[in-house]
């Protein structure tokens, strides 16, 4: 058994080792990448405390609660568990005896494994990370309502402006237009979108109107006329091509950020969170086509279509994406940041219930089998080896998608969208 002074020895050269890592994270990186690791193991040991109070509190007995894989970094034994760190952070474990009806186990512990457990416990264990993570991303929604606010797709402001070349102010400066400013209606018509304003500006090129903004409380009515975008060079490169004119006046445009209140964000929190599980589940979906498939080979092989902005803006991304534009979002726009860490969570959930091992969802779709074919008092025992051949042609599936995905993020990573 490990004595008191080397379980605080360990402690000690495990915080410390953590405390470099961070360090130099932080030095190469910036603030933010450390911040989003935690949170994304954070996330992990989330979906595996769910598991880890289901099983204490339907008494199945929890022989180890550990945070990634590999080599044991840190243990200690607190009961019949055993809690540690291991050195692979890539996810983490609860283990609980007789998953399966192969499992050897001594006669005194049968009735503590989870083969013994009733039907509802079993589903309900084998749920709970998803679970999890649908609460975490409740939470999350949440505290970004109350403490951080959203953008208001009604209101528009100008954000900033557009630097146009051989031009010292553009049409917007030009017309008295600040940043800050709210965009109340053009040209006579009441702006609540962007799609509003972009509008009525592109149709008027050379065409005075009329911008009538809000600022300090105070309603200003202003003229301006929008130039041509294909006469407008920013960077050089001109801002629009074609045959036709199209309007523009050099801002960019932005939504104003509200908070909502604190029981009104309780409904707007679960609204938030039903509307990501929807969407999750149509990208998971799409996602396991055969087309997506196709698209993704194509991808890998072509690094013209790897490059371009439709592949880069619909591809599905692997955890090492998800990470940067986190990173990303945490220094340049915390309600997006926010959001990635919701759909993080209900797409991780959705994925885990998916009903095929080694995944939750497989274990929930044994044991419904199991009691529908239960006669009486006698469980049916399922033969999982059978199964055999279709969780490795699962799992490799789910290793092509993993390598194309992670080859495309590291080899063509998405352009910064927040710059």
């Amino acid at each position: 058994m490990q004595s008191r002074s080397s379980s605080r020895t360990s402690v000690l050269a495990l915080f410390g080792g953590s405390l470099l890592v961070v360090l130099a994270l932080t030095w190469l990186w910036g603030w933010a990448l450390p911040l989003v690791l935690f949170l994304v193991i954070a996330m992990v040991m989330g979906h595996e405390f769910g598991h880890f109070i289901t099983a204490k509190r339907a008494g199945m007995e929890v022989t180890d609660f550990f945070v990634g894989f590999g080599p044991v970094l840190w243990s200690t034994t607190r009961g019949e568990t055993r809690y540690g760190i291991r050195a692979l952070l890539l996810g983490g474990y609860v283990k609980v005896p007789g998953m399966t009806w192969f499992d050897k186990i001594e006669p005194q512990n049968e009735k503590r494994t989870y083969r013994s457990a009733s039907y509802p416990r079993k589903a309900l264990f084998a749920s709970a990370g998803s679970i999890m993570h649908v609460i975490m991303a409740l939470l999350i929604a949440y505290a970004a309502l109350v403490f951080v606010g959203h953008p208001d797709p009604q209101r528009v402001t100008i954000g900033s402006f557009t630097k146009w070349q051989g031009h010292a102010l553009n049409a917007a400066q030009a017309a008295g237009l600040k940043v800050g400013d709210q965009i109340i209606s053009v040209d006579g018509h009441t702006v609540n979108g962007d799609a509003i304003l972009a509008d009525v500006i592109k149709s008027n090129a050379g065409h005075e109107i009329t911008v009538i903004v809000e600022r300090a409380g105070q309603r200003v009515s202003l003229r301006a006329t929008p130039v041509d975008g294909r006469s407008v060079t920013v960077k050089g490169k001109s801002e629009e091509t074609g045959n036709k004119p199209v309007g523009l006046l050099g801002i960019y445009m932005t939504n104003p950020t509200v908070h909502t209140s604190w029981l009104a964000a309780i409904p707007n929190s679960f609204t938030t969170v039903t509307s990501t599980i929807d969407q999750a589940a149509h990208a998971l979906v799409h996602v396991f086509s055969p087309g997506e498939f196709s698209t993704l080979f194509h991808q890998v092989t072509t690094p013209a279509a790897a490059k371009s902005t439709v592949a880069q803006t619909t591809r599905p991304v692997s955890i090492i994406e998800v990470v940067r534009l986190a990173d990303q979002a945490a220094q340049s726009n915390v309600p997006v940041f926010f959001s990635i860490l919701i759909t993080l969570n209900i797409f991780v959930g959705l994925m885990n219930m998916l009903p095929m091992l080694p995944l939750d969802g497989g274990y929930v779709a044994i044991a419904t089998y199991e009691r529908l074919r239960r006669r009486g008092n006698t469980p049916y025992q399922a033969d999982i080896n059978k199964l055999t051949p279709f969780v490795v042609a699962f799992v490799g599936v789910l290793l092509v998608l993993f390598a194309c995905t992670m080859y495309l993020d590291i080899a063509y990573p998405i352009a910064n969208p927040f710059h």
